[in-house]
């Protein structure tokens, strides 16, 4: 008796199949089928790559030297700041690299105190900004006063960098 049952249903699923791709508009040669048809006259679904000028070529080399060179100026920090601040406020703290503004504010030539208050401010909550609470979240007091001692020292390792 199962196997009355399932090869009836068997039947029942394989006659849908066959009537809704003999309804299909698609295989009537509808307007669904041209569109299909459009999709096969795009060369294999691939796009031509426009071949740059020699003025685009030459501003991406530029660009590329200035990035370099923003880089190469700027003093050596710590990879918990490179990892948890520069991406915002830059690798110098300035809150610029490469001549365009970033995300975050300046953080060079603010004091260490004043930087410790806001990190400690952002972490409790008192400071609203869910990308500083994110980051520094899990963050012990300590960590905090170690990024305010160095961000707070900035200016005197650019100085230093100058000579």
């Amino acid at each position: 008796m199962k196997n009355i049952i399932v090869g009836f249903l068997t039947l029942v699923v394989v006659a849908l199949a066959v009537f809704t791709a003999m309804d299909d508009p698609v295989y009537h040669g509808g307007n669904h089928a041209k569109v299909i048809k459009d999709f096969g006259d795009t060369d294999n679904g691939f796009t031509k790559v426009e071949e740059k000028s020699n003025r685009e070529k030459e501003n991406d080399a530029l660009n590329a030297l200035r990035d370099k060179a923003g880089n190469a100026g700027a003093f050596k920090v710590s990879r918990e700041y490179k990892s948890k601040c520069s991406a915002c406020h830059g690798v110098n703290g300035s809150g610029f690299q490469n001549g365009k503004a970033m995300m975050g504010p300046k953080l060079f030539g603010q004091s260490e105190e004043k930087i410790y208050t806001d990190l400690a401010d952002f972490k409790a909550g008192r400071k609203q900004n869910i990308i500083m609470k994110g980051l520094l979240i899990k963050l012990q007091d300590a960590d905090l006063k170690r990024l305010a001692k160095e961000i707070g020292e900035f200016p005197a390792k650019a100085k230093e960098q100058k000579k």
